[in-house]
Order: structure tokens, then C-alpha cells, then sequence
């Protein structure tokens, strides 16, 4: 299969692209270079055949031909998104509505829609399903539901997308993010010996390690199109379903000698547990092979290889809005992030 993979350059891109290819896909990619200046590996990028462009600007030629597209290649996570909610509209959004209409006018016969969990927001302890309602709490959230619903509104005979809802993603990846939080707890576990918290952890949060997305987009594209025409599926395991606190308990228990706090309460409504039932029984191949401690553990022999210091763990290009502040700061990049 021929697969265009957007955001190749990113932490689940970065990964992606590999595995697909290990597959037997022919994978090419896409990505503005946004996060470039960080690579966390003592190995060298893989060289593939790549677009460096921004998704707001592909055009229909350059999606022609493609059996299948993966598309990431979004503002992520929620901190960036309310930095500037008129420009997460214009990305993920507006420009992710676009790439798909681009896709189906030209023949891609397959779409495949990195969403999140986060459109679940805020709620009780019970467990949502993909019929649940939504409650987005953020911009990036709302964003990812107008997506959503616009892909299952273009959805016929001839284009099939189908929407993954991932858990919030753990473990290392040379594209390296340490503002999700298992990550962002082992950093500070290795870096201070401390993990120090500011609220007191009892938000629910899914988990689902970067490898295991990964799996499940290999798996969406390798089974028949009738067993995900058109779905949307939650990506991770009822068995990673943690309280924050637990998720900084298991990391605590990876890094001997971390000291581990917690604080009152903060107020923060997003809380969320979430079923993975649905993918498991449409997609019987896949399973999540990975779990937080595994995650904890790969980062922890990870930190200890590449002697991770305190100003690595700090740098911009691991942190999203850092990164984008940085690039707008120092004029390389315009205010709606095109770069000069």
C-alpha cells in the first residue's frame, strides 16, 4: 500500500513512518519541520522520501496516487491550542477538513484521523464508549470533534475514513515530547529526583503507549475496509486507565530514590475513563503489548544512555509551545506559523 503519512517529523510520526514501512508499505511523508531542532537518539534519522510542506498548502497533486492517508499533522495538546484558539481552528480544523477533501476529490480510497480521548473532557467515573457524549474542555478538543463529524459527513463508497481516538500517549520517540504526562513525571524523576505534584493526582487519565498507536494504524490499514468504515475508535487498554496520581506512582517506582509529593486539588475538570471495547472487536489483531511501567522503564534506560541532563529535559524543541514561541520570537516563523 501506498501511504502518505502527515507529520512524519513529529512524536508519533517519527515512529510511524518506521513501522509502517517494516510492514512493506511505501510511506512518504509530510511535514512543515516545525520541530526539527529536537532529536533525542543516539541514532541518526532515517532517510525517507518526505514533502516539507504545511498541510494548509498541499495541494491536490500532491496527495494523488496514494492508496492511504495517516494524517497527524495537527497543533498538539491542549496548552497550545488555547495559546491561540483562532489559529488551532485555522490548523486543525479548517486545514485538516481541507487535506480530507483534498484526499477524497483525488482517490485516496482510505483516511486515517489521528483524534484523542480528550474529546471526552469531563465526566464521571464511568467508563465512555465511542457513543458517549463528548465534553470537550479545550480548543484542541472542540477542534478534534469538528473533524470528526466532518470525515463521517464525506464518507461513501469510495472514501473510508476512520477516526482514532488515542489515549494520551507515553514512552520515548527520537521526536521527543515532555509535556505529556508520564513523560513530563519521568524527565523531572531523572532530572531532580523529585516529582513534585501540584495537584492532588485524582483526575482519571487513559494511557497508551506511542508504539502501540502506532500498531493500531498498521492494524487499520492491513484489515478489510468494512471492519472500519466509517468508525471511530478508542485507542489503548481499560487496564491503563490511571488516576494521575497512579501514573506518577508507577513512574516514582522506576526511578529509585525519586522522591514523590502531591498537592490540594486544582480544580482541573478534565477527568475521563474511557472503554477500548469497540477496536479489540473490530480489530481483533491489535493489542496494546505495552503498559506505564514498560514506558517508565524504556524512558528511564533511555535517559540513562544519552546521560540525559537538566538542560536537555528543558530544551524548547521538546515542549510544543516552547518550540513555537521560540520560532514566533525570533522571527522565523510568522504569526500564523508560516515560516518566512
Amino acid at each position: 500500500m501506498r501511504v502518505l503519512v502527515t507529520g512524519t517529523d513529529g512524536y508519533i510520526g517519527a515512529l510511524l513512518a518506521p513501522v509502517l514501512t517494516t510492514h512493506g508499505h511505501e510511506v512518504i511523508g509530510l511535514d512543515t519541520g516545525l520541530y526539527t531542532d529536537g532529536w533525542l537518539s543516539t541514532a541518526s534519522p532515517t532517510s525517507m522520501t518526505s514533502m516539507r510542506k504545511d498541510v494548509r498548502h498541499v495541494r491536490a497533486e500532491d496527495v494523488h496516487g496514494f492508496d492511504a492517508v495517516v494524517h497527524l499533522a495537527e497543533l498538539s495538546n491542549d496548552p497550545l491550542g488555547e495559546h491561540n484558539p483562532m489559529l488551532t481552528e485555522a490548523i486543525n480544523h479548517q486545514g485538516s477538513v481541507r487535506l480530507a477533501t483534498l484526499c477524497k476529490a483525488a482517490g485516496v480510497a482510505r483516511f486515517v484521523y489521528s483524534s484523542s480521548c480528550s474529546v471526552y473532557g469531563a465526566g464521571s467515573d464511568s467508563l465512555r464508549t465511542e457513543e458517549s457524549e463528548t465534553c470537550p474542555q479545550t480548543e484542541y478538543a472542540k477542534c478534534k470533534i469538528l473533524v470528526e463529524q466532518a470525515l463521517l459527513a464525506m464518507a461513501d463508497h469510495h472514501f473510508s475514513p476512520v477516526i482514532l481516538r488515542n489515549a494520551t500517549a507515553f514512552g520515548p520517540s527520537p521526536r521527543m515530547r515532555f509535556d505529556i504526562v508520564l513523560n513530563n513525571l519521568a524527565g523531572l524523576a531523572w532530572t531532580t529526583r523529585e516529582i513534585k505534584m501540584t495537584s492532588d493526582g485524582t483526575p482519571w487519565r487513559p494511557l497508551v503507549h506511542v508504539l502501540d498507536i502506532c500498531d493500531a494504524v498498521a492494524c487499520v490499514l492491513e484489515t478489510p475496509r468494512d471492519h472500519s468504515h466509517a468508525q471511530i475508535l478508542n485507542v489503548g487498554t481499560e487496564a491503563q486507565n490511571y488516576r494521575v496520581r497512579e501514573i506518577a506512582e508507577v513512574v516514582a517506582q522506576q526511578f529509585t530514590g525519586c522522591r514523590l509529593t502531591f498537592g490540594p486539588s486544582n480544580g482541573d475538570t478534565r477527568s475521563y475513563r474511557v472503554s477500548f471495547e469497540k477496536i479489540h472487536t473490530l480489530l481483533p489483531r491489535f493489542s496494546c503489548a505495552r503498559d506505564a511501567a514498560m514506558g517508565a522503564q524504556q524512558l528511564r534506560e533511555l535517559f540513562e544512555q544519552i546521560n540525559l541532563t537538566h538542560d536537555t529535559f528543558e530544551f524548547r524543541a521538546y515542549t510544543r509551545l516552547q518550540q513555537l514561541k521560540h520560532l514566533l520570537s525570533t522571527g522565523q516563523v510568522s504569526s500564523d506559523l508560516f515560516w518566512c
